[in-house]
């Protein structure tokens, strides 16, 4: 189960870097003056969260093998956990940017700064103070998450915990175990969460 942990933990953190890559530049382009880049955004945005994770990792690993695009159960499962919760730290992000006030922007432009750099400089860096416990939850739900992934053959801890049950037969002891496992490391990330909190305040303090 120590083995099944690691692989969990590592798989989570590739997810996670996966959302945080594909999260901010959609937030972006959903808030963009142009209405070409709005709508892929925002049509990936609805697509990913109006369907079932387990739905998305059927798809990827044994609906794209049929028009010849293939992965392997662990690149599948990354891909499959970093396109959901892209989306939903895309939301995350733009929620925080849409509670700047417009006086901000207007701040930027009476500088003399583009569109591109007030976001940059003015808007994201108050934005991030108030995304980020959204945004955390996010990526904390993605350890329970990786649970799925079992369903794949991913060896993560669920699929392990499983195998050691078709061998013993203690159910109870060995779910409960796992469970404890998944406490755990949703434990450790709450406090990376409180930790990035303290940054992104210390300015306000």
């Amino acid at each position: 189960m120590a083995k099944g942990a690691g692989y969990t933990l590592a798989f989570a953190v590739a997810a996670m870097i996966g959302g945080l890559v594909l999260g901010f530049p959609t937030a972006i382009l959903r808030l963009a003056p142009w209405a070409p880049l709005r709508w892929p955004a925002a049509l990936y945005v609805s697509v990913f969260r109006g369907t079932p994770l387990l739905v998305q990792l059927f798809v990827i690993y044994y609906g794209l093998p049929g028009i010849g695009i293939e992965f392997t159960p662990v690149t599948a499962g990354i891909l499959a956990l970093s396109l959901n919760a892209g989306a939903y730290l895309s939301e995350s992000l733009r929620g925080a940017i849409l509670g700047i006030a417009k006086g901000q922007w207007n701040a930027g432009f009476s500088l003399g700064l583009t569109y591109p750099q007030t976001l940059g400089l003015v808007i994201l860096p108050q934005a991030l103070r108030t995304a980020v416990p959204a945004m955390s939850n996010t990526l904390i739900s993605l350890i329970k998450d990786t649970a799925l992934v079992s369903v794949i053959t991913v060896t993560e801890l669920m699929l392990v915990t499983k195998e050691l049950i078709s061998v013993t037969f203690r159910p109870l002891p060995l779910y409960v175990a796992a469970a404890v496992v998944y406490w755990l490391l949703s434990l450790f990330f709450e406090a990376v969460q409180r930790r990035a909190e303290r940054h992104f305040n210390r300015a306000h303090k």
